[in-house]
């Protein structure tokens, strides 16, 4: 295992010409492995899973962790035996409630310290965070979230070119007072080393990250990062 931390958040994923997304061969190469153990956590989703086909079979071993119908005796043994933990949308403010009362946060943080790499998008890449932007609490409207693991420092949004009400509320949310973060758009990815962003990768022309900050004047500053195609 590497002693360096990964975790690689993405905005979202569309479908590309591609038969494994960029995004998905970029995490797996993070790794530095050539066949790959991924754990696949669908709790966002009540463990109905919809990303195991994402997954080249000819490089990865895929395994599920199961909350609902749980099998999995030693938590915290089983993620940090994995390469790679993935994790699904679906909803963010129920996954991070069932992952407490099972363990699993604390279980990820020994895996992310002993050297598995954490990626996901939508609800697995705002987990990683202090706070975010979810559609969790309302069918039709976005509210802020703040009891995120917290792995990484500030805030997030998710979806930020893909959904109208991201960008306005996330904005607005740091103008009156919100952390300060990144905002990923869908088809680009941020990776984080030791807390640290070392890149942006995007799999779609103008697709990238954003620092979203307030500036000195007290207006919200939004500075694209620059990525690097990975097509």
């Amino acid at each position: 295992m590497s002693s360096e931390r990964h975790i690689i958040p993405f905005g979202g994923l569309r479908k590309t010409a591609q038969r494994v997304h960029p995004i998905i061969t970029y995490a797996l190469d993070a790794t530095g492995r050539s066949r790959v153990r991924v754990c696949d956590i669908a709790t966002a989703t009540g463990d109905a899973s919809r990303y195991d086909s994402w997954f080249p079979p000819e490089r990865t071993w895929v395994t599920q962790l199961r909350l609902f119908d749980r099998t999995v005796a030693d938590i915290t043994e089983f993620l940090c035996d994995q390469d790679l933990i993935f994790v699904g949308g679906g909803n963010t403010l129920s996954m991070l409630a069932v992952w407490r009362a099972h363990g699993v946060d604390t279980a990820l943080r020994a895996a992310w310290d002993a050297g598995v790499v954490l990626t996901g998008g939508s609800a697995g890449s705002l987990a990683w965070f202090e706070c975010g932007t979810t559609d969790s609490y309302h069918v039709d409207r976005l509210e802020p979230i703040h009891d995120g693991l917290g792995f990484l420092s500030g805030s997030h949004c998710p979806h930020y070119d893909g959904e109208a009400q991201r960008r306005p509320l996330y904005q607005r949310l740091i103008s009156e007072g919100f952390a300060a973060g990144i905002a990923i758009d869908e088809d680009a990815a941020a990776h984080y080393v030791d807390g640290e962003i070392r890149e942006i990768v995007s799999a779609r022309e103008g697709a990238t990250a954003y620092r979203v900050e307030v500036g000195a004047n007290g207006a919200v500053v939004e500075t694209p990062l620059v990525a690097r195609a990975l097509i």
